[in-house]
This record gives structure tokens, C-alpha cells and sequence, in this order.
């Protein structure tokens, strides 16, 4: 047998031969727990102003807080968001572009758009429900004092009266404010010429201005023109009152028979590119999750008509899941189409 002995210089070089294979058994999961080292862009795939914008930019902060990072907050409107999740869809997997998806691009839109430019299912990593919102049926508020609408009979009555002498705007074709209103006009055989721009932000100043007549508007976005009495709140469209506003009933509520079912809700949430780093996911949700559990955020949210979430990651995929189903009958049912 030979006696094999550990001379000093073989001593130093089996420690670096180990240490040098450890480097390489330890180096992606170094390399992501590291993870941001730059700032990370959260795109908004709709313009400044609107309840994606308005809840991207209350996350942003609490983020760039608890990663020691920047996240800034990039405005990439048009195509009914396809733009901005396009970009975010063959932006790099490595965590420093995520998107503010909504109801629209990840729910609506595969039913909608005949040419998608990127799949909403396999080329995302779903990180967490943000928030959920009811939309709210609203009308200038001049407008509506002068046709003498008070209520959602009132309108219905004047629109089937009148067809075309009211136009609706919504922040961009197949975005859920959009298919709200279509939705509406299918149970109710009425019509109004749907006026889509690139986000509730713009569409709000058109409304406030008196171009655009009535909007199915998330409610975050129109609180403040509806508490300043510049809007007319009608109703919210979601199955149960808001109680950011008690006193505003549902559509089904106050629509009749026509509207018996009527809902139509809307959400925003946190996705990266697929094949993004679980690791990455994983610390992204529970910062996000931290961050709307304490009670300022939480109460400004609800204050503002949101529920805040924070799901986790398979939870958030799963619901984006049913909302294909979900919103492929109302696009179906209701005949909406791409303008």
C-alpha cells in the first residue's frame, strides 16, 4: 500500500481546487441572492394617470426600499397595452424589467386581438396580484345634469332615445374599461361610439373637458373627479357595492332585468418575463405582499376603491388562467370588437 502523504504545496492546491469547484456549484444562486444591482423598470403598459400608472408607482417605492434599488416606472402605452407587454415579453429574463399587467393584456386581449404579439400564458412569469377594482359607470357631470340623467334608467331611456348622440371612451380597445361598456350596450340594445385612447389618464381629461360623454372608468382613476363632483358616478360594476363608495349602487342593482349578471371587475398585477428566476419571483412577491399589508398603503388603496392582494406567484397564475375563459364569453357574447 502506498503511503500517501499531503505535502505542503499539494495541501494549498487541493484548497483551491475546492474552493475553486465550490465557486461554480454555488455561482447562480450567488449571482441571483445578489440580485438587484441596477435599477429595475416596471413597465406601465398604459399612459400617466390611470389605475395602472396610479398602483405601479404606489409599489415602485416600497421596492426601491426594500432592495436597496431604484424601480422606475416606464409609461408605455398603445395597442390596448399589447405595446408595453410586448416589451416586457422579450425584454431579458434576469429581473430588471417587469410589467403592470392588467385585466386587459392578461385576460382580455388573447380573445380579442386576432394577432397577439406575444402570449399572455408562456411568455410570463406571474409574480402577484396587486390589486383588484371595481369599474364605475360615470358621465360629465354637466352632461348628465343637462340630459337630466340621474340615474342608470335614466341613461338607458335617453341612449335607446337617442342612438349615437353619446360617445363612450374607455383607456384603449380591449382594455376592461372598454369591454365594460360593450358589455353594458349588449344586454341593454343600446349604442354609443366607443372612443379609445391610450389610458384612463387621457381619456379623464377628455371627460372632465366635456368631449367624452360616459366612461366605465376603474375606479382608483376617477375617485378624485367623482368626490369633486366634476364626474357623475352611475354605478360600479362589479357584483357588490364599492365601499370606497357605499352610497353608489350596482349596475344590476339599478339596471333591471336586461342587466340581471351585469359584472365586470378589473385587476392589476406584477409579472415578469418567463423563465425569470423563482428566486427573484419569490422575493418580489413577499416584498410586495409586506409592503400592502402595512396600514398607510392599505388604507390609501382602499380609500381609493382598490383591494390590495399580494398573492402568491401559483395563485396569480391560476387566476389569470380562469380570466381567459372568463372574458373570451363576454368578448363572444358581446360582439366587441378591435376599433
Amino acid at each position: 500500500m502506498t503511503n500517501f502523504t499531503l505535502t505542503p504545496n499539494r495541501r494549498t492546491a487541493l484548497a483551491a481546487s475546492i474552493a475553486a469547484a465550490l465557486t461554480l456549484m454555488t455561482a447562480p444562486s450567488w449571482a441571483q441572492s445578489t440580485w438587484p444591482t441596477k435599477p429595475v423598470r416596471i413597465v406601465v403598459p398604459f399612459a400617466a394617470g390611470g389605475t395602472t400608472d396610479i398602483l405601479a408607482r404606489a409599489v415602485a417605492p416600497e421596492l426601491s426600499k426594500a432592495f436597496g434599488q431604484q424601480f422606475i416606472v416606464d409609461n408605455r402605452p398603445g395597442a390596448g397595452g399589447n405595446l408595453g407587454a410586448e416589451i416586457v415579453a422579450r425584454a431579458p429574463n434576469d429581473g430588471y424589467t417587469l410589467l403592470m399587467g392588467t385585466v386587459g393584456t392578461h385576460g382580455i386581449n388573447r380573445a380579442l386581438y386576432p394577432k397577439l404579439p406575444f402570449d399572455p400564458i408562456k411568455d410570463f412569469a406571474p409574480i402577484t396580484l396587486v390589486a383588484a377594482v371595481p369599474n364605475v359607470m360615470e358621465m360629465n357631470a354637466d352632461k348628465a345634469k343637462s340630459l337630466n340623467i340621474r340615474n342608470v334608467q335614466d341613461f338607458i331611456k335617453y341612449t335607446k332615445a337617442n342612438p349615437g348622440k353619446l360617445n363612450m371612451a374607455s383607456s384603449g380597445s380591449g382594455t376592461s374599461i372598454h369591454l365594460a361598456g360593450e358589455l353594458f350596450k349588449s344586454m341593454t340594445g343600446t349604442f354609443m361610439a366607443h372612443i379609445p385612447y391610450k389610458g384612463s389618464g387621457p381619456a379623464l381629461l377628455d371627460m372632465v373637458g366635456g368631449s367624452a360623454d360616459v366612461m366605465f372608468d376603474n375606479l382608483p382613476s376617477s375617485m378624485a373627479q367623482i368626490k369633486g363632483g366634476k364626474l357623475t358616478a352611475l354605478a360600479v360594476t362589479s357584483a357588490q357595492r364599492s365601499p370606497a363608495l357605499p352610497d353608489i349602487p350596482t349596475v344590476e342593482e339599478v339596471g333591471g332585468p336586461s342587466l340581471k349578471g351585469y359584472e365586470a371587475s378589473s385587476w392589476f398585477g406584477l409579472l415578469a418575463p418567463a423563465g425569470t428566476s423563482p428566486e427573484i419571483v419569490n422575493r418580489i412577491q413577499q416584498e410586495v405582499a409586506k409592503s400592502l399589508g402595512t396600514p398607510a398603503i392599505k388604507e390609501k388603496m382602499l380609500a381609493q376603491g382598490a383591494i390590495p392582494s399580494g398573492n402568491s406567484p401559483a395563485d396569480f397564475t391560476k387566476l389569470i388562467a380562469s380570466e381567459h375563459v372568463k372574458w373570451a364569453k363576454v368578448v363572444k357574447d358581446s360582439g366587441a370588437k378591435v376599433d
